[in-house]
């Protein structure tokens, strides 16, 4: 009997397990046998991960082959422990030693022919090898550009099976120097400092020139629509659109990214994490460094915004916004199932899927933007045909928009159509989204020396209980909102979110506390009146 062991990663939601990969082989009928809850990915592993290695020079073991992955108890899915297993195999049969796995995880999905395949999830994979305590990792050349981002770890990428063994055992590859390329570890910062700039990122340049770059001053006319905006930036607050086609809603709502400030170190790493298990992650751009922007369909699914899958629980849109802006244009249109599923996100800042065999969470602290039209017809009476939609029809309409999502949406704003004289005035007046961006960071940077000893990032981020403690405006500040909680225009949840604003308006006007002003200019945005 012959055992030996590799290690992989087992991914659930973003978060990634060290798998223990135990390859033993006896006398017995002929048969490679999987046990340890693999998925169906994984158990046709067996055919090509034999395949590869017959095609790699390397000698099939005639004897009955038992492969036990641990955990067992955690489910495994996909196609990412082939390379593992085989390496296992090799070394239970001979063919390198056992002790040369020691310290090494192996990432990748195997060809018929021996090469290694990229995957997705290997940057939450890699970092998860580095908390665990293991220095390198085996993952496919693909791969390779965001494994490198996560420091103190030496990555091997191999081109294939028969490469790779020739790296262990410290042969010089047959096929030429470059059939393994080794990254040493090296400071992760650095590494993102270099993707972001002008000069080391042509991949990322040259997409950013093929499509012209988006600016606010596009959006004419709208001035309450533009400050709307730049507060929901500032203090990452949610905010609602409404008004009759070709007013703006979509093209303010693809702006607001560009007013946001490029992500933080860490804040990239986490982003790139999730597009990463999402398979969306490029060998020219490994790193997502600025806010991300999803607007889906909307005929989207539940498991398309929220996250889900019947078989390898994937990130949904509302994950892949992380950070960033998730759009619904056309928001009464979704289901209503989809648009309340957003509910637990809006408060939690996360996604939870719940499974029978495991738990997925992903992070999903975004900033939503609906969008919708007054009505179905979406013809304004300002137009020559008017609108021919009933009162009943147009209350039916919005009424999908659910009152407790209403209730989580922190500015509110309607526009109108923009009239000729402003077209032609905001071609000399509108700011560009450079200098918002500018307004955008110094509140922020105002609200992060206000927040420095919390673990909230936002304003909008902070909890009721402290809010209301330890973050109150000036003495007589909020008379406006007593009075409209009196009159029952708000609730306890709204309340909280209009002090939260007001915080956001005071950063943007660079006062230490908001005042009553704030305050009111808050309550009118919230209720959907402010001027």
């Amino acid at each position: 009997m012959a055992l030996a062991r590799a290690h992989a990663i087992a991914l659930v939601g973003v978060q990634g397990h060290v798998v223990e990969i135990e390859a033993d082989i006896e006398n017995g009928l002929v048969a490679l046998l999987l046990v340890g809850l693999p998925d169906t990915a994984l158990r046709e592993a067996r055919d090509r991960i034999r395949s590869a290695i017959l095609n790699s020079g390397q000698a099939w073991p005639q004897r009955r082959i038992t492969v036990g992955l641990s955990p067992a108890s955690l489910p495994k899915r996909g196609s990412g422990f082939d390379v593992g297993i085989a390496v296992a195999i090799l070394a239970a049969a001979g063919s390198i030693r056992a002790s040369w796995l020691d310290g090494l995880v192996f990432l990748g999905e195997l060809g018929l022919d021996g090469r290694l395949r990229p995957v997705p999830g290997v940057l939450p994979a890699v970092a998860a090898a580095a908390a665990a305590g293991f220095s390198r990792v085996v993952a496919p050349r693909e791969n390779l550009a965001e494994a490198a981002l996560v420091p103190g770890v030496q990555i091997v990428a191999p081109v294939s099976l028969s490469a790779l063994m020739d790296w262990l055992s410290g042969r010089k590859p047959a096929t030429g120097d470059e059939a393994v390329r080794v990254v040493e570890a090296g400071t992760w910062p650095a590494s993102i400092a270099a993707l972001a700039s002008p000069a080391t990122g042509p991949g990322r340049r040259e997409t950013t020139q093929a499509a012209p770059r988006r600016d606010l001053a596009d959006v004419a006319g709208q001035p309450v629509a533009r400050r709307a905006a730049e507060i929901c930036a500032a203090g990452g607050h949610h905010l609602m659109l409404l008004g009759p086609p070709g007013v703006g809603k979509t093209l303010l709502a693809e702006r607001i990214p560009t007013i946001m400030p490029p992500l933080r170190p860490q804040e990239a790493l986490e982003v790139s994490a999730i597009h990463s298990v999402a398979g969306t992650l490029t060998a020219a751009q490994p790193l997502v460094t600025e806010p991300p922007f999803c607007a889906p369909h909307h005929t989207a699914s539940k498991a398309a915004i929220v996250g889900g899958g019947s078989g390898i629980i994937r990130p949904g849109a509302a994950s892949l916004a992380h950070l960033g802006c998730l759009f619904l244009d056309e928001a009464p249109e979704f289901d209503r199932d989809v648009l309340d599923a957003l509910r637990q996100p809006l408060e939690s800042g996360e996604v939870v899927v719940a499974r029978s065999a495991m738990t997925a969470r992903f992070p999903a602290r975004f900033t939503l933007v609906l969008a919708a039209n007054p009505c179905p017809c979406a013809r304004t009476t300002a137009a020559g045909a008017g609108c021919t939609c009933s009162p009943l029809v147009r209350r039916r309409y919005l009424a999908r928009l659910s009152g407790p999502l209403l209730d989580r949406v922190d500015v509110k704003v309607e526009l109108l159509p923009v009239s000729r004289a402003e077209l032609l005035c905001d071609l000399r007046l509108a700011e560009p989204s450079e200098i918002v961006a500018a307004r955008v960071l110094a509140a922020r940077e105002r609200a992060a020396r206000r927040l420095r000893h919390t673990s909230w990032r936002l304003n909008a981020e902070i909890p009721g209980r402290d809010l209301r403690q330890a973050f109150r405006p000036e003495t007589g500040a909020l008379a406006p909102l007593e009075r409209a909680m009196d009159l029952g225009q708000v609730s306890a949840r709204g309340a909280d979110r209009i002090i939260r604003l007001s915080w956001t308006l005071a950063d943007l006007a660079g006062v230490d506390r908001p005042t009553r002003a704030e305050v009111g200019y808050a309550l009118g945005l919230w209720l959907g009146v402010a001027p």
